[in-house]
């Protein structure tokens, strides 16, 4: 059974009742974050029931030691984790002296609960009643600010129903932290001070072996129905932990608020001597706008945001609400300020997957990126790797490979690899491919070929060079074999010549010689100076070539399809609708072997290689592919459904492409794989973008030109999307019988839509 306790609602996402069996996956789902930080959906007063606290900040991070039964030559010495950092949100509630505590509340009524996606905010509501008898009333509002991406701000209000009623706020710092997900529960933070003055408290910290140093900061002030009250509160602190109390004879029905203003500041952005008057200067900021100011600033930063990527969908409201969600979460991760940081698949969410970066951000998020900002955000994203080819060329040496080929990792923090179970650190290799196919997708999009010479190329002969010595020939087969990976369908381990794996070798190995032949042709100063760096004889070059034109591909003459790898068809093939639902999900039902053994597919493998490289394969073969493989597919990582959905666009099966895009704009919403306790899925959100622009728009780059074949759903009345293509912004309105173009911009643009050519001028609307 799926969760479905949020409401449908266009802008909003939205629980209703208060059920302490769903309190972490609200926490998960109702998540803020402004891509320098970001937080879970913790309640400010202490709540004693089942929760997931969980503060991060970008960037920040623990080397947390590998542990593993029996160590391998190879494996990576720590698995990097996203830190739970210092809590700044917390607030005490006291109504007579009685703790405010839901979990133990003798009623909770009229709880809601909004994080309104369109300005940028967390809000709750409800009426309890507390064991002492008093009924209070309760309203909050946070959000975490994009215009000083230190602050977030709190507002607190609390109105006793039926007394008079002593009322104590407490908001405090804590630094006192653990992490949800740790390997030895070792100690992550050290506290160094513990600053209070003039409602004002500092905690500054570093990390443990990273030594991040940090400095968490807040600044309260109260108020009776609205108007500024001066309290001098008392004062707590212990070697972790900073709390002011702001105690006030509250009369019935009258509203006593406390407004907290609180954040981070981090030594990567500032001097580390400096961090606490960096933090004051932020807070002086802040407190010179107020709650009200900063609120109107975030609903402007906001509207400025979605005026570029929102998807409209008219006539199907939880359609709409999930691009929305998925579109909101993505902008809350990552806003491409910063070169160093990059996207983690949980966001700032939750702690799995060490909050690192993925392939996804090349497979997934680039092409999202490169549409809804400006060209510079991808390019970032790409800038990101090429500052970590030397660790990449460090990770292939420890495996042995040699002569600069680079083998970028499964998941990093600095460009290490820091993945620990050997099945995907050594063997999920299909990575380096993504990486090379992002350059590629890149110039593709934007026409920007600079970033090539520059940088790319000596990234796509470190990849290339992995390839070559990776492969090895097959005397048997008389042809080149990789052996031993894994592809993106992570439910086959350590197979033979992963069909996706072999495809991508070929075509990077292809690719980088295409670019050495350019470069050397039209960019001679680059091409200069990249050989004297990477000593690239033609030698070297006639091998990897050798490697390329003599791939070997695993087919079915009988089915008339490439194979997963070698040994797919030795399976025992039942497909999943003969699989017992009891059973699903496979994952948290069955053992690993049993996984291992089965036909059963987690993720688009052939099906992700036809979707990078369609214009190599005709429809028909989409067509046998698709047919054959997706019967067995479970879906099981979040990546699957968008691929699925975009395909199955492309072969006109509008149903089956509208049950998987519902899948990948609900997966979080709800709940399909139960987990989303744990955090959202960040990266796969791009997928569902992909899955209405490519899909349902069939938006793609052909011939350097942009093209359309726009489909809809029959469950759609409308839909309409934006891209920014080579900084013209195209906005695309398609019903069920036409399709509008507007073009914003200074010259005309020339498309194909539905294969016909078409020429928008600016400022001006075509109908097809």
């Amino acid at each position: 059974m799926n969760q479905d306790y949020i409401k449908p609602n266009n802008w909003s996402i939205i629980e209703e009742g208060f059920d302490a069996s769903r309190v972490k996956s609200s926490e998960s789902l109702f998540s803020i974050g402004n891509g320098a930080m970001g937080q879970r959906a913790n309640f400010e007063e202490q709540y004693s029931g089942s929760t997931f606290l969980g503060s991060y900040i970008a960037g920040v991070y623990y080397p947390d030691k590998t542990r593993v039964g029996w160590w391998k030559n190879g494996y990576p010495e720590y698995f990097a984790k996203v830190l739970n950092a210092p809590n700044w949100i917390g607030i005490n509630v006291q109504i007579n002296g009685e703790q405010l505590d839901l979990f133990t509340c003798k009623t909770v009524e009229n709880f809601r609960r909004e994080l309104n996606m369109q300005e940028g905010w967390l809000s709750r509501s409800f009426t309890a009643t507390l064991k002492n008898g008093i009924t209070i009333q309760v309203n909050t509002k946070r959000f975490l600010s994009l215009d000083l991406d230190e602050i977030g701000a709190i507002k607190y209000e609390v109105k006793p129903i039926n007394s008079d009623a002593q009322i104590t706020f407490q908001p405090f710092l804590d630094s006192g932290i653990t992490n949800e997900d740790s390997n030895w529960d070792d100690k992550f933070w050290d506290t160094l001070n513990v600053r209070h003055k003039n409602h004002q408290a500092f905690i500054e910290a570093k990390t443990m072996k990273t030594d991040f140093y940090t400095c968490t900061f807040m600044e309260s002030e109260v108020f009776i129905n609205g108007k500024s009250l001066i309290i001098e509160p008392k004062i707590k602190a212990d070697a972790n932990y900073a709390s002011f109390c702001y105690k006030h004879d509250v009369k019935q029905n009258e509203v006593y608020s406390v407004h907290k203003l609180g954040g981070y500041v981090v030594d990567t952005n500032h001097d580390k001597a400096e961090l606490v008057s960096a933090a004051k200067k932020v807070l002086k900021q802040a407190k010179e706008k107020g709650f009200d100011k900063l609120l109107e600033d975030q609903k402007q930063a906001w509207a400025t945001i979605w005026s570029m990527s929102d998807i409209t969908i008219y006539g199907d409201v939880k359609a709409q609400q999930g691009i929305r969600f998925n579109i909101f979460q993505l902008n809350q991760t990552y806003l491409g300020r910063d070169s160093r940081l990059n996207i983690g698949p949980k966001g700032f969410t939750g702690e799995k997957y060490g909050g690192s970066t993925y392939w996804d951000t090349e497979a997934y998020c680039i092409p999202f990126y490169m549409a809804t900002k400006d060209q510079k955000v991808a390019r970032t994203l790409l800038e990101y790797r090429y500052n970590h080819l030397e660790k990449a060329i460090e990770n292939a040496e420890k495996l042995g490979f040699k002569n600069g080929a680079a083998l970028y990792p499964m998941v990093t923090m600095n460009g290490e690899e820091c993945h620990n179970e050997w099945e995907i650190t050594f063997e999920e290799i299909h990575r380096n491919g993504a990486i090379a196919f992002a350059i590629y997708n890149y110039h593709r999009y934007t026409g920007d070929y600079s970033y090539i010479p520059e940088k790319g190329l000596e990234v796509l002969i470190g990849i290339a060079r992995f390839w070559h010595q990776r492969a090895n020939f097959s005397q048997d087969k008389k042809k080149y074999v990789i052996l031993g990976v894994t592809g993106p369908n992570e439910y086959e381990n350590n197979v033979n010549n992963n069909w996706y794996t072999n495809y991508l070798a070929q075509w990077s190995i292809n690719y980088a010689i295409e670019n050495i032949d350019i470069i050397e042709d039209e960019y001679a100063s680059d091409f200069t100076r990249i050989m004297k760096k990477v000593k690239l004889t033609t030698l070297e070059l006639a091998e990897w070539k050798a490697v390329a034109d003599n791939m070997y591909f695993p087919y079915s003459e009988k089915h008339n399809i490439y194979l997963q790898q070698d040994g797919f068809l030795d399976k025992e093939l039942i497909t999943v609708t003969d699989l017992d639902k009891s059973q699903r999900p496979i994952n948290q039902k069955w053992s690993w072997d049993r996984i291992l053994r089965s036909p059963y597919i987690k993720q688009a493998d052939i099906l992700q290689g036809f979707y990078f490289f369609e214009d190599h394969f005709s429809d028909e073969e989409l067509e046998r592919h698709f047919d054959f493989y997706e019967p067995f597919t479970v879906h099981e990582s979040s990546l699957s459904p968008c691929v699925h959905s975009i395909q199955a666009a492309k072969l006109d099966r509008m149903e089956q492409a509208y049950t998987f895009y519902l899948r990948t704009s609900r997966l979080d919403l709800d709940d399909y794989n139960h987990e989303v306790h744990e955090g959202l899925h960040i990266t796969s959100m791009a997928g569902t973008w992909m899955s209405i622009v490519e899909g349902f728009g069939g938006m793609r780059v052909k011939n350097n030109q942009l093209c359309f074949t726009p489909k809809i759903p029959k469950q759609w009345e409308a839909y309409s999307f934006k891209v920014n293509f080579r900084n013209q912004i195209l906005k695309v309105n398609v019903c069920q019988n036409e399709t509008k173009f507007e073009l914003e911009g200074d010259a005309e643009l020339h498309l194909k839509v539905n294969n016909l050519p078409i020429t928008i001028s600016p400022n001006s609307l075509v109908t097809v």
